[in-house]
């Protein structure tokens, strides 16, 4: 598609988060145009289609946060969105594993948060936990989550990219974002003038920030995440979790039962040299390198949020027998299996340059012309419907006010 087109609003980035974007805002202004560009040619290519597929219950995330307001919520809408459109999900719940005495002090805060957030989440001993999983560690307990599933992200990206298609939302695939060019985005396959731009880049949404003058403090350094698949699967039947260190955003290794019943172990958290590092020279670019670097050496060398000791930990994930051990302190049994490597997502973690640490909530950035987001990694993908509602009503509040 060459020459100008318009568009009352243009979302930047098909994923998850951008496909419901779009939807809201077709159905808040009906008469306008929305159009959504993604430099890829295919739907879901990156977090959106790579992510866990686990539908988060909520209880990790502190009260006061958009994550815990969100959270609940889009469980609640997406479990429904998959019945109703007769999507694959697995409500199969998830145990979170005391495995040590040091794990209590842990399940007593995800407790306290639980009920701060207005989400099940029952204490369990560990005689009770052998019951709901009889293959579980839970030597000093646990605590059990009914409502975490888990579902196909390709297919329910699938299912947003109808949605939008048959609201009258145009959905440009293979159109990559260049340069705003005063009211006009130059793309890859011409100009769009615009009213209103969204930007839901995920990994770029950084450096598309930075054109409109916005992001100043922040850059995102990606993390890869991949797991191992059982290739058969194991007797387990719910998703085990470890007592995750709440002072970072990573819930460790863990196990996942997939929704068509296949067993993965994972995620690893490994600093990526450049954004699109899904393995090998893949996606590489030497400007993309020379950035990552220059985000990530200052933070190693003033030991911010413990990023050595994350990074050193994290390299070693690699070899499949360290993840493998890390699992079996959740159960045993997956010793028992052989294992194949899945494919890798990475995760576009936020930084906040100038405090040196990670950015836990979402993030928002926007004006009269712009929204940015920032950050929205998990549990975006569970609370990609919610979450653009809110982006939805913050665009709208802002135009009402200009």
């Amino acid at each position: 598609m060459a020459g100008t087109q318009s568009a009352d609003f243009l979302i930047i980035g098909a994923g998850c988060v951008g496909l419901r974007i779009a939807i809201e805002l077709k159905k808040m202004y009906s008469d306008c145009r929305v159009v959504v560009i993604d430099k890829e040619s295919e739907l879901a290519a990156h977090a959106s289609g790579r992510n866990s597929g686990v539908i988060h219950a909520g209880f990790y995330y502190p009260g006061d946060t958009l994550k815990a307001k969100l959270c609940a919520e889009g469980n609640r809408e997406l479990t429904q969105y998959c019945r109703e459109r007769k999507l694959k999900i697995n409500q199969c719940g998830k145990l979170v594993a005391a495995v040590k005495e040091a794990d209590i002090e842990g399940l007593r805060v995800l407790q306290q948060r639980a009920e701060q957030n207005g989400v099940a989440l029952s204490p369990v001993d560990p005689e009770y936990a052998r019951k709901i999983e009889p293959n579980a560690n839970c030597r000093f307990g646990g605590l059990y989550s009914p409502t975490t599933s888990t579902v196909v992200p390709a297919e329910v990206m699938a299912a947003y990219f109808d949605e939008a298609n048959a609201l009258g939302v145009d959905i440009n695939l293979g159109e990559a974002y260049v340069r705003k060019d005063a009211d006009e985005i130059k793309t890859s396959q011409g100009s769009i003038s615009c009213g209103y731009v969204v930007n839901a880049a995920g990994l770029h949404a950084d450096s598309i920030a930075k054109s409109f003058g916005s992001a100043k403090d922040y850059a995102i350094l990606p993390f890869r995440g991949v797991y191992l698949y059982a290739e058969k699967p194991l007797p387990i039947r719910t998703n085990i979790y470890p007592v995750p260190d709440l002072r970072n955003p990573f819930l460790g290794v863990h196990i996942t039962i997939a929704a068509d019943g296949r067993t993965k172990l994972g995620p690893t958290a490994i600093p990526c040299l450049w954004r699109e590092h899904y393995g090998g020279g893949q996606g590489f670019r030497m400007a993309e390198l020379l950035k990552i670097s220059g985000i990530a050496l200052p933070l190693l060398i003033s030991g911010a949020f413990n990023l050595r000791s994350l990074a050193y930990r994290e390299s070693r994930k690699q070899f499949k027998r360290v993840l493998v051990r890390e699992a079996t302190h959740l159960a045993p049994i997956v010793e028992q299996a052989s294992y194949s490597w899945g494919r890798p997502g990475i995760r576009a973690q936020l930084v906040d340059r100038k405090a040196k640490s990670l950015v836990m909530d979402f993030k928002l950035e926007g004006d009269g012309s712009s929204m940015h987001v920032l950050n929205a990694v998990s549990p975006a993908f569970t609370c990609a419907i919610p979450f653009a509602r809110h982006v939805a009503d913050e665009i709208d509040s802002r135009l009402q006010r200009g």
